[in-house]
């Protein structure tokens, strides 16, 4: 299982580079959006272990509980994740606005 978790954490970041590497900016920004999930699944990956009940719960008081924290971050991280592609989505709109096009190689007023 944890084969198949590290090549899925793999591929949707060799994916996300891909996009990002393109010349349109739509897709550069789905790649920028496909790369922080995968760093989000590898956290919450990379911070769980086989605890037999949740960290919530006072069920099973005994029994070994996950750790809260690497949870706790990767909601944090999500949420910053978010504000700055809101931030990256507004630049493109901008930038969509004043060229009329998406490519970067179509713009030559951006060179000084």
């Amino acid at each position: 299982m944890e084969l198949l978790i590290a090549i899925g954490i793999g591929l949707m970041m060799a994916v996300g580079v891909y996009q990002v590497l393109r010349r349109n900016l739509i897709r550069s920004a789905i790649g920028l959006i496909i790369i922080s999930n995968a760093i989000h699944l590898l956290l919450i990956y990379a911070g769980a272990y086989r605890g037999e009940v949740a960290p919530y719960t006072t069920v099973g008081a005994e029994a070994a509980r996950s750790d809260a924290l690497p949870q706790v971050l990767v909601l944090t991280a999500i949420v910053i994740a978010m504000g700055g592609f809101a931030m990256v989505l507004g630049m493109i709109y901008i930038f969509g606005v004043r060229y009329r096009t998406g490519d970067m190689d179509k713009v030559d007023q951006l060179k000084y």
